[in-house]
């Protein structure tokens, strides 16, 4: 329904007053920790730890500075816990003692670390951090600013040596020759161990409970720069044997030893629908090395696969092993929401929470058979609640109480139709701020990216924003998302501009004859990646958009193969060609071929840092139209990656959602 104007507005800066929660995780049956994230007077990022004790409702506060503090974990013995914070510059492991007192630094690696484990008795902790292959992990010190600036000057006065097919990444940007390797702390001899030092990323995965072994994932092909292969494997930690567990068909991430440390539940597939395979969930024995699908006929994906812009810090998805290690917790997306799931060792999966909304992590305490979880709604960012054994739900927090009371945010109405070659589609409507009924509204399209990807019952502030600026603002998930299970998924796999544009206009089709009050001569349109290549089809392919912008895109499949960090292999997955295999048919479906039919005034956002997809394929783009004398204008936003529109420099962000409705509210 739609917002009352008793309250204002939604602005394009409220996200920078949105408090984000994270990673709950559960320290006794009574108390959890947590993280909030947060924009603050330097319009920069800082995140705090927070201890709340259930009994007395009362929050610890246990860090209060402007950095980023997360991933704290008590340890076994529970007098002291650790965590990561960036404020020596990287991100480094601290102690700290739970009576109180000063937390001491404990690594000063210069690349920082990330993904620490407690051993089971207290004594150590495993992290991973970026090795160079001859480097002294005994003499690493963290660089100062200046030297990190002298870094900096230098590399830019040398050119860049490339020789293989994996040189950059979005997340990283150019790459080192360094490795992600496996390091283990001796608390009382204070002195770390190098665990793995193959010339490979060595990921962490977990710890045994009886700490005999520890899992990670790795990539040890011979082929491996050009390989997408993640195996997993056992490290004894008393031989220092490794055991391979997988089979190099396919991509393993998550895996938990169950409590007895006997068995490995894992996530992972092998391809068979490219990068639109839903993720399995094998069951492995230990001792026999036996392994076991669980996940057969399953249509849910495993994980979390909301699109939204609000989500910051990483949370608990599962899998998670039940008090007895009969059964497994896990995060399903499914039909625009994320539930929890619990499923026995046959793979008999049930429900344990859903209320067609958005778990966006979540604790589980195996004393009392409970959970914390955290929850998004789309009138609501973040909040966490406890579900007891009996089902009972309790909320904990209210974070974002000022805000919401303040601020007008839409109920969304969902829609479902069915498309023209009989598939359910489903989506979201929401009705402009101060909806009157007989008036007639201005209309935009949203399209997500991925495409492998849902849109759902989470809270989305640029949906909100263009509500509050009086759009009706439609967002669907078309074949190709996530949620309605394998056939669904990949239903746009080698079908890009077909179906999937089908969905997308007859969604606008549904609209326009089921409400009444959407002003037809002003339609709009946008999407991000591939909701930006979508765009750039659509106003290639139709007239009926009076504008449109289009973040981050794809304009060009033959170009994208070679310059995007996914280029070489995301073509072949999504288009069942390459380059030089088909560049007839990968033109055929670039949206630049049809630049002279566009008629639509279109806005081009991009980073100048992407490297998924990289600003080139928005500048062949706006050159190709401007020569054309199209109505286009190019926005370029400095050092901003694809993830500008959800963890990007708050001032860049601001300014992307002001030039999204300045373009709109122009032509609309």
């Amino acid at each position: 329904m739609s917002a009352s104007t008793e309250k204002r507005p939604v602005t394009t800066t409220d996200f920078q007053n949105i408090k984000v929660l994270s990673e709950p995780e559960f320290i006794s049956k009574n108390k959890y920790s947590y993280v909030i994230t947060s924009v603050n007077e330097d319009k920069e990022y800082k995140s705090q730890i927070y201890v709340h004790n259930l009994k007395d409702d009362s929050h610890k506060q246990w860090t209060a500075d402007n950095h980023r503090n997360h991933t704290f974990r008590v340890c076994p013995n529970k007098d002291k816990a650790f965590f990561l914070s960036n404020r020596s510059g990287a991100s480094q492991i601290w102690l700290i003692a739970l009576d109180g007192g000063e937390a001491k630094q404990i690594t000063t690696f210069p690349n920082g670390v990330f993904s620490p484990i407690w051993s089971n008795d207290g004594k150590s902790i495993i992290f991973c951090s970026f090795l160079e292959k001859d480097d002294d992990i005994a003499a690493l010190k963290e660089l100062s600013n200046e030297e990190k600036e002298a870094k900096q000057k230098e590399a830019q006065t040398k050119p860049l040596i490339v020789d293989r097919l994996k040189y950059k990444s979005d997340a990283r940007g150019f790459h080192d020759q360094s490795t992600v390797q496996i390091i283990k702390y001796d608390i009382n001899a204070d002195k770390f161990h190098q665990l793995t030092t193959k010339e490979a990323d060595h990921h962490l995965v977990d710890l045994a409970p009886n700490g005999e072994h520890l899992i990670f994932a790795a990539n040890f092909e011979e082929d491996a720069d050009a390989s997408l292969i993640s195996d997993l494997y056992l490290l004894d930690l008393q031989s220092k044997e490794i055991t391979k567990l997988t089979n190099s068909k396919g991509s393993y991430s998550d895996a938990r030893f169950s409590r007895d440390s006997k068995k490995i539940i894992a996530c992972g597939h092998e391809f068979e629908y490219a990068g639109a395979t839903l993720i399995k969930l094998f069951l492995y024995d230990v001792e026999n090395k036996e392994r076991k699908l669980l996940s057969g006929d399953w249509s849910i994906q495993p994980g979390d696969t909301m699109v939204g812009d609000t989500r910051l810090g990483s949370s608990e998805t599962g899998p998670v092993w039940s008090h007895d290690n009969a059964s497994i917790y896990f995060l399903g997306s499914d039909a625009g929401a994320v539930n929890l799931y619990e499923t026995d060792l046959e793979g008999n999966l049930k429900t344990r929470y859903s209320d067609d909304n958005h778990v966006f992590g979540f604790s589980y305490h195996p004393e009392t058979d409970s959970f914390i979880l955290g929850i998004s709604k789309p009138e609501d960012p973040c909040n966490f609640y406890k579900l007891d054994s009996d089902n009972t739900l309790e909320q904990l927090t209210d974070v974002n109480k000022a805000f919401i009371h303040e601020a007008a945010l839409c109920e969304p109405e969902e829609i479902s139709y069915t498309s023209s070659d009989g598939l359910e589609i489903q989506g979201w409507l929401l009705r402009p701020y101060g909806f009157q009924e007989g008036k007639k509204y201005p209309f935009v399209l949203e399209v997500h990216g991925g495409p492998h990807a849902m849109y759902g019952q989470t809270f989305f502030h640029e949906l909100q924003l263009l509500a509050a600026k009086g759009y009706v603002v439609l967002y669907t998930n078309p074949r190709g998302s996530h949620g309605y299970g394998q056939e669904f998924v990949n239903g746009v796999r080698e079908n890009y501009g077909k179906g999937d544009y089908r969905d997308l206009m007859e969604a606008v089709d549904y609209c326009l004859e089921q409400y009444s009050f959407i002003d037809e001569n002003r339609l709009g349109v946008t999407g991000g990646s591939y909701g930006g290549f979508m765009t750039n089809w659509i106003v290639g392919h139709t007239n009926r958009f009076k504008a449109a912008v289009t973040q981050r895109s794809i304009s060009n499949w033959l170009s994208f193969y070679g310059v995007s960090d996914i280029g070489f292999f995301f073509t072949k997955w999504e288009h069942g060609v390459n380059l030089l295999e088909d560049p007839t048919g990968l033109w055929d479906i670039s949206p630049l071929k049809y630049a002279e039919n566009v008629e639509t005034p279109l806005l081009i956002l991009h980073g100048e840092k992407d490297y998924r997809c990289p600003i080139e394929q928005g500048e062949q783009l706006f050159i190709t139209l401007k020569h054309l004398n199209k109505e286009v204008e190019f926005v370029r936003f400095p050092n901003a990656t694809h993830e500008l529109s959800r963890s990007g420099d708050p001032s860049l962000r601001a300014a992307r959602l002001e030039n999204i409705c300045r373009w709109f509210d122009k032509y609309l």
